[in-house]
């Protein structure tokens, strides 16, 4: 599969994999509403590969997602 993860973050036994979306301020739906149900699938799927290339052991794994519109940055913990 093609594609990136735009973030990566560890902190102890967690590891957080996060979308980074922009939009124009007063975009319909708003950055938040690009990461589709597909994004979301693609991202897990990356993020599967990921793991299985860094050889990490059993660790807890989130996936967020930060919003920027306009100036607005929103960070999603958890988003999906």
């Amino acid at each position: 599969m093609q594609g990136d993860i735009d973030l990566v973050v560890r902190r102890d036994d967690l590891i957080v994999f996060c979308e980074v979306k922009a939009r124009r301020a007063g975009s319909p739906g708003g950055a938040v509403a690009a990461v589709t149900p597909a994004k979301q699938a693609q991202v897990r799927t990356l993020a599967e590969s990921w793991l299985r290339a860094a050889g990490s052991p059993a660790i807890d794994v989130r996936f967020d997602v930060v919003a920027i519109d306009g100036v607005r940055l929103t960070h999603y913990e958890s988003a999906f």
